[in-house]
Parts: C-alpha cells; sequence; structure tokens
C-alpha cells in the first residue's frame, strides 16, 4: 500500500520551496502525495501555484481581511485537524515559520502524525525577531520527527537544542532547486520596466520590504533611504514589486509614487522574481528566501534587518546586514554604487544554501523513514 504524505502550504514562499519537492514526491509510486492549501496569503500563493503546474487537493481558505496572528493560526489548526482525522495520512510536511506550519504541526501532534520539517534549525536567539516566525520555527521543533536542515549552521543548531542527530539531514535548501526549476522553465521573462531600464543602459536595484518588524515604525525610513540613493545616483534606478500589505502600499506610494526612476509595480510572479535578480545591479530586501537566492546569480543582498537566521551568506560574504536606519542604508548602498572595488567584493557567486538536490535528499530521508 502507498504510504499517504499530507504536504501543507500557506504563502507564496512555502508553495516556492514545496513545489520542487512535491514534483518529486509524485514522481515515486510508493507515495501518495496530497497537497492542503491554507491560503494563509491568497492572491500571491495562487499565482505561485500555477508557476509550478499546482493544483492544491484541498484548500481550507483561512484567510480573512485583517486577520490577526491569533486567529490565522487558530484556522489553520482547525482546518488541519479536521482534515487530519479524515485523511489519516502517514506523514506531514511543512515548511519555514509561518502561522500554517505551527498550526498545522501542532494538529498533526494531536492526531500523532509524524512531521517532517523542511528548512528546519533557523534561528535568531531572539523570540521577537522575526516575529512571529522565529518562536513559529522552534515550537515546530519540538513538535516533529524529521527535520531537514538546509546548512551546516541549522543542522548545530538543532543539536544544541537536544534534538535526536538520527533525525537531523542536511540538505540544502528547496529554494535553490526551485530556482533552477524556474530558470529553465521561464527564461527571459521579467517586468516591462526592468526592460526598458536595461536597454536606457541604466543600473537597477531590486528592493522587497514587508517584514512584520520591518513595519514597527521602520517603513517610511526605508522608503525615505530608497528616495535619496535614485537622487544621488542618476544611472541608478529601483524596481520595486510592493507588496499587498495595507500597511506596506501606504508607506511605499505615499512616498515614491511620482518619484523618477521608482518603479513601484504589482508583486510578480516568481519567474519575473528570478529574472530580476538575475537582471538587477543588486538587492536590497527583508526577505529570507531572496537572501537565499540571489547569492545564485553572484548579486550584493543588503539585508534590511537588524539580525538573521540566514548568516551564511553574510559569513560567505555576499549578504551584508544594514538595519533599518535610513542613514546606514543610503551609506551602504552607496558605497557598492560608487566602488566598483567594493562591489566586486560581494559579487561573487557563490552560494552557500544548496546544489538543486535537497528534494532529491528529502525524499531518500523520508522513504527510509516510512520503511
Amino acid at each position: 500500500m502507498k504510504k499517504k504524505i499530507l504536504v501543507t502550504v500557506g504563502t507564496r514562499p512555502e508553495v516556492v520551496k514545496m513545489a520542487p519537492l512535491v514534483h518529486c514526491l509524485r514522481e515515486e509510486n510508493h507515495f501518495n502525495t496530497i497537497l492542503v492549501s491554507t491560503s494563509q496569503h491568497r492572491q500571491m500563493l495562487d499565482q505561485a501555484l500555477e508557476v509550478f503546474g499546482l493544483e492544491p487537493d484541498f484548500d481550507l481558505d483561512i484567510m480573512q481581511p485583517g486577520q490577526s496572528l491569533c486567529a490565522s493560526t487558530a484556522r489553520a489548526l482547525d482546518g488541519m485537524g479536521e482534515l487530519l482525522s479524515t485523511l489519516a495520512p502517514d506523514l506531514l510536511l511543512v515548511q519555514g515559520d509561518t502561522n500554517t506550519v505551527l498550526g498545522a504541526s501542532l494538529a498533526a501532534h494531536y492526531h500523532k502524525v509524524p512531521v517532517g520539517h523542511v528548512e528546519a534549525g533557523l534561528r535568531t536567539d531572539d523570540p521577537y525577531l522575526p516575529f512571529p516566525e522565529e518562536m513559529n520555527r522552534r515550537l515546530t521543533s519540538r513538535l516533529c520527527a524529521l527535520h531537514f536542515a538546509p546548512t551546516r549552521l541549522a543542522v548545530e543548531n538543532l543539536l544544541k537544542e537536544g534534538t535526536d542527530e538520527e533525525r537531523v539531514f542536511l540538505t540544502g535548501n528547496t529554494v535553490i532547486d526551485a530556482l533552477f526549476w524556474t530558470r529553465d522553465h521561464y527564461p527571459e521573462r521579467l517586468p516591462e520596466c526592468a526592460t526598458e531600464i536595461l536597454d536606457r543602459g541604466n543600473r537597477f536595484i531590486l528592493v522587497t520590504a514587508h517584514r512584520r518588524e520591518s513595519l514597527e515604525g521602520h517603513i517610511f525610513g526605508i522608503m525615505e533611504a530608497l528616495k535619496e540613493i535614485v537622487h544621488s545616483f542618476k544611472d541608478v534606478e529601483i524596481v520595486y514589486p510592493v507588496h499587498l500589505n495595507p500597511r506596506v502600499q501606504e508607506a511605499a506610494f505615499s512616498v515614491l509614487s511620482g518619484v523618477d526612476r521608482v518603479h513601484l509595480i504589482e508583486p510578480v510572479p516568481y519567474p519575473e522574481i528570478v529574472n530580476l535578480m538575475d537582471k538587477c545591479y543588486l538587492v536590497l530586501t527583508d526577505s529570507g528566501g531572496i537572501q537565499e537566492e540571489a547569492p545564485t546569480f553572484g548579486k550584493p543582498v543588503l539585508v534590511l534587518r537588524k539580525v538573521t537566521e540566514r548568516p551564511e551568506a553574510v559569513e560567505a560574504g555576499v549578504a551584508r546586514l544594514v538595519g533599518v536606519s535610513p542613514e546606514k542604508i543610503v551609506s551602504e548602498t552607496s558605497r557598492l554604487l560608487a566602488s566598483r572595488q567594493e562591489y566586486d567584493r560581494m559579487a561573487v557567486a557563490a552560494n552557500p544554501f544548496g546544489d538543486g538536490l535537497a528534494s532529491k535528499r528529502i525524499v531518500e530521508a523520508i522513504g527510509e523513514f516510512l520503511k
């Protein structure tokens, strides 16, 4: 009899990082792989599913306007609980650190279903940075039977916390699998504004800024820093796919709307993000995924956060923590824009997060576990 595996996703990053694993699992004849979407986010999640040719077998549709952290976690817990009771899977797979991950893992624990955690072991050691993700992933680790760690540091974090070494697997990060897959399937797919910038012979900075800690009084300062950067460098433009969060929208459009050479665009499909990373000059971001992806293209990454759970990129010299101070953002960005030597020091195509084979390693570990 085939072993039944439930794969759950709730946000676009979860889809991106789980899609190559779902495809890999479905290539195995001895697994019955069921994809569940909580739809913690809706529009961007559906967009990502379409890119990877996936359709959920079940959609819990938990998203509500203005949902609180408590409410979204509770709805994920309740919805997954009912589904686990009905389907009785042999394994539940979760990815990352969202409310979906915590709610689904807790529901699986209540139903005595083992949990496999993809991208396990990331830590900042500050329970409120990032918030609520740091505690989501820490609590999830205590509920898991299998831990798929992307890097050696993540393995070490788990072992220091007393996790059984036999249940921890160094796999690399599935986001690199997704990156290679997307580059092969959607070459040269780029927003029109970026194509026009390149045709003008200008450089462009890719910006993403939306994390909860960025919204706590810092987001307007980040926007002011972006404005100062384009005023200082006449051959530089900014491409900013603005997150749908109303607070991000308010800050971005109130400060940057109408500013010359700043392009505020709608969130773009994952293939366009991949190609934006490939064609940009450098990246300013508070996104965890982009910290992992951009080094593949040899693009310097300036991280708009006080701490990062992905220090491997900083240690490799391809990323730099610049925080949320407008002055620091401007000075560090200006350094890379003005000095080719400083830029070349960071622009090395060395990615510490994986080789594109993480999904295969995870499937092998699952096969051994379920024997």
